[in-house]
């Protein structure tokens, strides 16, 4: 909106208080690094917690100037709510409320008319509603007025809700995997090899507002990264003399993809049939003592004739290769099609020559090649129909995502039930869901109960009861109740969706190993059209009579024999084959550069709750002490942590629930971070936390020593909770180890890697979790903010490490670690710092990541080295190395035989990948066949 004024900046005085800001274009936690920085810099500020959603503050907060700060860095801070106002009649009432909004330094920036408030600040929609409300005025629901909208400065995209009981009803579903909405993905025709894609990487970054480019030649497909015009992509690939058709979405892009390989399939196929149909009779001819030479006028028709037939053979079947070539000499460059067509082409015109001109050769030179141009042409295309239909095979898991979303959903309303189309589902709509089918959307239970089987997502074969208020995802199956349930999130907002969407844009990105062939692929067909100048030179100089046949058939194998298919289909085969079947197995792989680092990693950093530990910890013990009982203990503890979301604060918390105690009013709440809290609830001072905490506040803990290291060795939390200033229970929290923790331990430490725990527990209680699981090495006691320093010195050691964590605390170590590995029913915040996350919550997909990791650069290696080696070893014997020693010349039919092997060879060895299996034992079989995204 725009505003009629600038903005009053608030002049409350900055409070010591802690705030969290909700922030915008914060991409990576690089990014959080510079404001985190920045923000540690400013007067007033004790502590600072910066992920790529939110700043978490302490201290004495000016956010004007944190606000300011932020954006002074070129990202977004706060909420911008734009509210009606109802109840303001006079100047004096403006003034009042600008009063009120300038007393609170939870507001920064504000503009007050009698109709509408537009605020800048901390507070939520809500919380500015009471706030309103509380000065005595109204902010007009939805039927009293139809535009309002509120939301946070930091995200134009998400817009909080309007303020309606409606949307008020349901709690909004995490969705963790988040693409980027400036993401485009286009289909590419007419790339043929690597320095096609070069070339269509070179156009679209011409293109303005274009930030990043990736083009995969096994996918033929760009991913597009800025705020374009999808158009002007468009024309800069027509431009550069390729197709381009923008990819909307997943399912339509599957379809045009398959309708447009099988197209290409049937066409290749067709070509090659009718090249080899002419070219294996006159091969044939030659092998079995016919006369391929020019002695009379019988063989000048003869000839004649099947030089017009191969002719049209190369008009009709080889088409193509000289249309693209011709297109890429106008835009100076030079592809695989060159080689194709200088190659069959200098082969069809000599002998054309020789045909038409006999008297101008040597007697003994006057050898026709039509037999070598129409087998290169079907060998090569034949190759090319393989190579297509292989290529098909590749993205075969990321096919049986796409198929896990039904095409229709049915909508209840005032209309009763009906199936719709799924594209007409918005969020709110109210669906059911029938025994048996797939869940179309994603949302919330309303009402009923039943079992889902959600192994596509969790990887847990038992399927999962659900009951009203709970979430439903896209993709899983309803087993036995009918429900009826809320839409949530929709089309590519689904979690589903946005899986699909993040393995697509990593089967996008490439590793280094393709940086490296795409820039060899870049120079190598012009370097092989050199090789064959001074192939045909040399010979000329060198060779033997007939000189002319020498420099043809050297010069000619050279170039066909070249293939910069095989290098440039090397690595993205191999990556697209590779994160696909990691999706399969509930990994998932923001970049492919990932897969790269985690196959050297050789120490694994393991945090403990919610990660080693089943991360839903229970009171299992109690010491009271003092004149409190042990419910009015209980009582204010869970009343202290009532709303907080550890998973130590919520064990508390149910325990005075299943005891039926009430909960208290809470005041004056303050967390401290690597410490604990502290509050006021009724009249009572409550400090809840570990023993740090009560030396730090001065409570003796000194005689009830021996309970805490008692509850250690059983390998729970001790925590500690003072009553106005007195020890008044130690209170033993368990969180039991996953059942499948030690087994991947003792799977991690067979493969050779280190494994250590890193924890801010004790050093007591995380050694008996560790004994408990097989770990041998313990780094116990460390505050969220060391975690990142424990990481980095275990680098500046040596070690190649992976960081495994689910909590916000674990976000720095998973962004320092050379690979972060976030489980995914951890935060947000920890998933968007990590480059791997495992949807199904188990440390053996730990080993299956780091394994299938190893296995897909394995086989980008073999591959690049069995493109290097063939055209190492192939070019020099194509140019007639072996001569002196043979006294033959390679066959250009040979040449192109070869040509084509050599790139079904590479796609073929990356579809190999399909079959891999993670782990060897058989219940690690078992539990993968069972999980992941299948």
């Amino acid at each position: 909106m725009a505003l009629r004024k600038p903005m009053t900046i608030s002049t409350s005085i900055p409070a010591r208080m802690d705030m969290t800001l909700p922030l915008g274009k914060v991409r990576c936690m690089n990014c959080a690094g510079k404001i985190t920085q920045a923000l540690q810099a400013l007067d007033g500020i004790d502590t600072v917690a910066v992920d790529t959603q939110y700043a978490r503050l302490s201290g004495q907060v000016d956010l004007a100037k944190v606000i300011e700060t932020i954006e002074s860095l070129g990202y977004e801070a706060g909420y911008q709510h734009d509210l009606p106002l109802a109840g303001l009649s006079c100047g004096k009432c403006v003034a009042k409320l600008e009063a009120v909004f300038a007393a609170d330094p939870r507001i920064a920036r504000f503009d007050v008319s009698k109709t509408r408030a537009v605020v800048r600040g901390a507070l939520d929609v809500a919380a500015l509603t009471t706030l309103i409300q509380s000065a005595g005025y109204q902010v007009p629901s939805q039927s009293e007025q139809t535009d309002e909208q509120a939301s946070p400065a930091s995200s134009s995209s998400s817009a909080t809700a309007p303020l309606t009981e409606n949307t008020a009803t349901v709690a909004p579903i995490d969705n963790p995997l988040e693409t980027d909405a400036d993401s485009h993905y286009f289909l590419i025709s007419g790339m043929t090899c690597a320095s096609c894609v070069s070339s269509v990487e070179k156009a679209i970054q011409q293109v303005d507002a274009v930030t990043a480019v990736s083009v995969n030649l096994a996918e033929r497909t760009a991913l597009v990264q800025g705020d374009i015009d999808p158009e002007s992509v468009i024309h800069a690939v027509s431009d550069a003399g390729y197709g381009a058709e923008l990819s909307e979405d997943e399912r339509t892009r599957r379809e045009r993809q398959q309708a447009q390989n099988k197209t290409v399939y049937r066409q290749h196929l067709l070509n090659a049939g009718l090249a080899l149909a002419l070219g294996i009779p006159l091969m044939a001819w030659g092998l079995f003592g016919g006369s391929m030479m020019i002695d009379s006028t019988t063989s000048q028709w003869g000839w004649g004739i099947i030089g017009l037939l191969t002719l049209a053979l190369l008009v009709y079947s080889g088409g193509h290769y000289f249309r693209d070539a011709w297109k890429a000499f106008r835009h100076h460059r030079a592809s695989m099609d060159t080689l194709v067509a200088l190659g069959t082409g200098a082969a069809w015109f000599y002998s054309m020559f020789v045909v038409l001109k006999p008297e101008w050769f040597p007697a003994q030179a006057r050898h026709v090649y039509f037999e070598a141009s129409a087998m290169i042409l079907g060998l090569i295309t034949l190759g090319h129909a393989l190579e297509t239909r292989a290529r098909g095979r590749t993205s075969k898991a990321l096919e049986k995502l796409i198929d896990l979303q039904p095409q229709t959903a049915i909508l209840v309303d005032d209309q009763g039930e009906r199936e719709v189309p799924l594209a007409e589902i918005k969020p709110g709509m109210k669906l059911r869901l029938r025994p048996g089918a797939k869940v179309p959307v994603d949302g919330v239970i309303e009402t009923g109960e039943s079992y889902l089987d959600e192994s596509m997502l969790t990887g847990e074969p038992v399927p999962a009861h659900k009951k009203p208020g709970d979430a439903l995802h896209a993709g899983t199956i309803n087993q036995s109740g009918s429900l009826l349930f809320i839409a949530r999130q929709v089309g590519n907002q689904t979690l589903l969706a946005r899986i699909i969407g993040l393995v697509r844009q990593a089967q996008s990105s490439k590793p280094k190993l393709a940086r490296m062939a795409d820039s060899i692929s870049a120079i190598f067909v012009p370097t092989v059209m050199i090789i064959a100048i001074v192939t045909a030179t040399i010979w000329y100089y060198v060779g033997p009579e007939p000189v002319s046949i020498y420099m043809l058939v050297a010069a000619t194998t050279v170039l066909i024999i070249a293939c910069p298919c095989a290098l440039g289909l090397a690595t993205p085969m191999s990556v697209t084959v590779g994160l696909g079947r990691a999706a399969e197995y509930g990994i998932l792989i923001r970049h492919a550069d990932a897969m790269q680092l985690a196959a050297n990693i050789d120490t694994v950093v393991l945090d403990k709750t919610g990660t080693l530990t089943e991360g839903k910890p229970v009171l299992t013990h109690s010491h009271f002490y003092g004149d409190f009982t042990e419910d009015q203990v209980l009582t204010l503890a869970a009343s202290l942590e009532q709303g907080a979301e550890h998973p130590l604060a919520k064990a508390i918390v149910a325990a005075a629930q299943a005891q039926s105690l009430p909960l208290k009013p809470l005041s004056q709440f303050h967390a401290q971070p690597g410490y604990g809290v502290s509050g006021q609830v009724e009249t009572h001072n409550i400090l809840l936390g570990n023993r740090a905490l009560m030396t730090k506040e001065g409570i003796n803990t000194a005689s009830q020593e021996a309970d805490a290291l008692t509850l250690s060795d059983d390998g729970a939390t001790a925590i500690f909770v003072a009553i106005d200033g007195q020890l008044a229970a130690i209170l033993g929290i368990s969180d039991p180890l996953r059942a499948d923790s030690a087994a991947a331990v003792a799977r991690l430490q067979a493969k050779g890697i280190e494994v250590i725990m890193l924890t801010g527990d004790t050093e007591r209680t995380a050694s008996a979790i560790a004994r408990q699981a097989g770990i041998n090495k313990v780094i116990a006691g460390v505050l969220p903010d060391g975690k990142s320093q424990e990481v980095r010195q275990l680098q500046q050691s040596g070690k190649h490490v992976a960081m495994v964590g689910d909590g916000i605390n674990d976000a720095p170590a998973l962004a320092q670690a050379e690979i972060g590995i976030a489980m995914g029913s951890g935060s947000d915040v920890a998933i968007e710092s990590a480059q791997l996350t495992l949807v199904r919550h188990s440390l053996h997909g730990v080993a299956d990541a780091l394994e299938l990791s190893s296995a897909t650069l394995r086989n980008m290696k073999q591959n690049l080295f069995g493109a290097f080696v063939y055209n190492t070893l192939g070019i020099p014997l194509a140019a007639g190395i072996l001569y002196p020693f043979t006294g033959s010349l390679l066959s250009p039919v040979i040449a192109g035989a070869a040509m084509a092997l050599s790139s079904i060879t590479v796609v073929s060895n990356a579809n190999r990948l399909r079959l891999f299996r993670p782990g060897s034992s058989q219940v690690q079989t078992s539990q993968t066949k069972s999980g992941g995204l299948r």
